[in-house]
């Protein structure tokens, strides 16, 4: 929740995804109740019955034969093509070394077999293989891809564990689409992505500038892909959350109208998503941001300015008290409200 992807442990899993595990089912019956656009997903040169990813890393050799010297491997999450079964192995189409497409990322990893050369023919055992075909395939990748993704986040991660749990996810989405559990998995995987991606950019000189626009983007199209498939879930509501953050500022640089402009960025996003999972939140970070310019005003001498900040600051955490009493999120602004009331700062040193 950076250092590089290889080496990146994911440091925060969300505890509302517990929450959102609960009614994730409802909300997706619901949404397949009305008819969907065509998924890129859907668009394989292959049938689909014919995907395929395995739970494991499996060694890839030229005949069925495990005395042979294996030619490669495909590990967790990526993809093969089923071929054909003969007695404890499989013929594949492995795409071992497939790159995701930053400029098309729901882009099938297969097309057509003459014009993309990448995949490998092989064989693999029968071990730990779930296609679209298989009872309870949807849960049994879901469940690999949660353990991987609670491994990430340990001290010591095994390698790659965050990048499988990516791809793992992602499976769910695209060959499970009317599965309960398909939203959010298609979430988790477009979020694991994305805090690597932001935690990559952050070791960049440009990360640390004010304006948001000199900095690298973060790619943002899976997490709209989840707000277009999944309209009006908590993932949806979830993925636009994540989507803040490419607007931020890098550094204030003590400064105003950085938690000025940021201020409105949460509060409007607390408007137009008050039910979803991460409004309170939203509404949070607006409150320390307020509780931020009380002080920001005051070095610039605008103490009109600090004490509509403080205001501000106590009424977002009134509100949130009547909307979110259950909340953390709310128990956290109230204190910056009660602290800023007592004239402790909130940015910068208290030195009184």
């Amino acid at each position: 929740m950076r250092v590089s992807v290889a080496s990146f442990e994911l440091r925060v899993v969300s505890a509302s995804r517990v929450v959102a595990l609960a009614m994730v089912g409802a909300m997706v019956l619901c949404a397949s109740a009305q008819k969907k656009p065509k998924r890129d997903d859907q668009l394989s040169g292959y049938d689909k019955s014919a995907r395929a990813t395995v739970l494991h890393t499996a060694n890839l050799y030229t005949m069925a034969d495990a005395t042979t010297p294996p030619i490669s491997t495909v590990t967790a999450g990526h993809e093969v093509v089923i071929l054909s079964h003969n007695g404890p192995w499989v013929s594949v189409l492995a795409n071992t070394d497939a790159k995701e497409d930053d400029d098309d990322a729901s882009r099938p990893e297969f097309t057509d077999p003459g014009s993309n050369p990448d995949p490998s023919s092989g064989w693999i055992r029968d071990k730990g293989v779930v296609s679209t075909t298989t009872p309870n395939g949807d849960a049994l990748i879901f469940g690999y891809a949660a353990q991987l993704e609670a491994e990430a986040a340990e001290p010591h991660p095994p390698k790659d564990a965050a990048s499988a749990a990516h791809l793992l996810y992602r499976r769910v989405a695209e060959y499970f689409p009317n599965s309960p559990l398909a939203a959010e998995a298609a979430y988790r995987s477009a979020d694991i992505r994305w805090q690597l991606d932001k935690a990559d950019i952050s070791t960049l000189p440009s990360a640390r500038e004010q304006d948001a626009m000199l900095r690298p983007r973060l790619y943002d199209g899976e997490l709209k892909r989840v707000m277009k498939y999944f309209p009006q879930t908590p993932q949806a509501a979830k993925a636009a959350y994540d989507l803040i953050d490419d607007k931020l500022c890098g550094d204030w640089q003590g400064l105003p109208k950085c938690p000025e402009m940021e201020t409105n960025l949460y509060l409007k996003y607390a408007q137009q998503y008050a039910g979803g999972p991460k409004a309170a939140e939203a509404m949070y970070q607006a409150a320390y941001r307020q509780g931020a310019l009380v002080t920001l005003y005051l070095v610039d001498d605008n103490g009109k300015r600090s004490e509509a900040a403080a205001k501000n600051c106590q009424a977002i955490a009134d509100q949130m008290k009547q909307k979110y009493p259950d909340s953390d999120w709310t128990e956290r602004a109230m204190s910056i409200a009660f602290r800023v009331a007592q004239g402790v700062p909130i940015y910068g040193n208290d030195r009184s």
